[in-house]
């Protein structure tokens, strides 16, 4: 079943059609480690990589979801994830500025792409890795600080975008970006894992969500968070069993995919997918 414009199943749930733009994994490799799930001297396969994002990509088609691509650029092997390019709310893009210097010219030409199509963009003045730190709920952006995002910036994309911008603190290196940890479920709830973030968030995010779902570790592990949600149908890590088994007890129609070769380099659905709203 697809979606045309917007769709509700017997669950009352509502998928809405998205236009999200993904980048072939054309250079991806693991040659150096900033995050730990990177280990060179494993590397990855591309073949297998290139396999497993053109999977995710014919998902997201089949759910009556719009992608657009951006060209993969040599000597970026991590430009696949494009959730990290920009924020894009209401048709402004506020561009990423990386913290670390291999990933450092992502910024520039994702901020390019929109510009090139009429968007208005802001280039950051502070650390960002875009939609890695920055989820848009209805009413707000959840924004994650502790191992990328400057806390700065955050109050500089509320200013852009006009939105309420609330941050959140992350303490495990594993999770280092917000959507490793958190992802919305639709415009006014979420799914999380709690351990992820330090007592101060958790206390913020009990108080927002109070009937969020909550992730295992053994989910949370294998990136089942790092998950895209149209409403009614969540793309997710296969391996996310449990989790996959609560979202359908709530009504959530659930696409599992495998990117465990993505994986490698700490990616999942959402890393490789960014929302142009």
């Amino acid at each position: 079943m697809t979606i045309a414009q917007t769709e509700t199943t017997h669950s009352g749930r509502t998928g809405t059609a998205r236009h999200f733009l993904m980048c072939r994994p054309e250079f991806f490799t693991v040659s150096y480690s900033i995050n730990p799930w990177m280990d060179p001297a494993k590397g990855a396969d591309n073949a297998t990589a290139l396999l497993q994002w053109e999977s995710l990509r014919e998902a997201y088609e089949s759910l009556g979801h719009t992608v657009s691509l951006i060209d993969p650029i040599e000597g970026l092997p991590d430009m696949v994830f494009a959730a990290n390019g920009a924020l894009v709310v209401d048709g402004r893009v506020y561009g990423a500025r990386f913290a670390h210097q291999e990933r450092a010219a992502e910024g520039p030409a994702y901020l390019e792409w929109f510009a090139g199509r009429g968007y208005e963009t802001l280039e950051a003045s502070f650390t960002n890795e875009g939609e890695g730190d920055y989820l848009t709920l209805d009413d707000m952006i959840l924004a994650g600080t502790g191992f990328r995002t400057d806390v700065a910036a955050h109050m500089e994309a509320q200013e852009f975008l006009g939105r309420p911008v609330v941050t959140l603190r992350l303490v495990d290196p594993r999770f280092y970006h917000l959507d490793t940890a958190l992802f919305p479920l639709d415009g006014g709830n979420v799914a999380y894992y709690p351990e992820a973030f330090s007592a101060g968030s958790r206390r913020v995010l009990a108080r927002l969500f109070p009937d969020a779902v909550i992730a295992s570790a053994q989910d949370a592990e294998v990136l089942g968070l790092n998950a895209v949600s149209d409403g009614r149908n969540v793309v997710l890590n296969g391996e996310a069993t449990g989790l996959a088994l609560e979202l359908e007890r709530r009504g959530f129609t659930v696409v599992r995919v495998d990117l465990s070769e993505l994986r490698k380099a700490g990616g999942g659905p959402k890393c490789c997918t960014l929302e142009i709203r």
